[in-house]
């Protein structure tokens, strides 16, 4: 069986604008001095010494919040890009409000993010399911590769959130809210596809 333990990235600039950072990989996407402090809080309270490797979004907020996370533990890196956030297409790097304004109908009101209808305005972005499919094979590959052995994974929030559904399979994949700046969430799963989800959205982890 092995062990995941999927963390968001830090806080970024386009956090605190309410930009759909998606794919985007610029100024706007690098930590905040407040993402930082998040991730060595993270890094102060998570003993990740007994884990066997850390696999990581290729974008830059995600790969500053490894190199502070790794800093004690100096775990091997690995970039994947199925670990990507969702790409919304020409909505990437737009302001989440205005388009909420502009698109109501494809918002949930309770969240106000994107509901998996949102494609047919953004025809070019990444639908739910396939975000959950290749997060579903990332975690099919990594129980070949690492065996009964813990991982870290340092990705996005809807990349977790798709990690969850996939074990989950919710009727209604609203029902799970994406989980915060450098919260973890850990799944294990089997080499026959068992999985399950211990827990999510915690800053109080522990790799037992």
């Amino acid at each position: 069986m092995t062990t995941f333990y999927f963390i968001r990235h830090g806080q970024t600039t386009a956090n605190t604008q309410y930009i759909k950072q998606g794919i985007i990989n610029d100024e706007r996407t690098h930590l905040t001095e407040t993402g930082k402090q998040q991730a060595e809080h993270l890094a102060a309270s998570f003993d990740l010494s007994g884990c066997a490797a850390m696999l990581v979004s290729p974008l830059a907020r995600t790969q500053e919040t490894a190199a502070i996370l790794n800093a004690k533990a100096h775990l091997p890196i690995t970039l994947d890009q199925r670990l990507l956030e969702i790409s919304y297409g020409k909505w990437d790097g737009q302001n989440n409000h205005e388009l909420e304004r502009q698109y109501p109908d494809v918002y949930d009101p309770i969240l106000h993010d994107v509901l998996p209808t949102y494609v047919k305005y953004a025809t070019d972005g990444e639908t739910f399911d396939a975000v959950v499919a290749r997060v579903g094979d990332f975690m099919a590959a990594q129980t070949e590769t690492y065996p009964d052995q813990k991982i870290v994974i340092v990705t996005h929030g809807f990349t977790v959130k798709a990690a969850a559904l996939a074990v989950l399979q919710p009727r209604d994949p609203m029902s799970l809210p994406e989980p915060d700046n450098t919260s973890v969430t850990k799944i294990t799963q089997t080499a026959s596809g068992a999985a399950h989800l211990w827990y999510y959205n915690r800053f109080d982890a522990q790799t037992y």
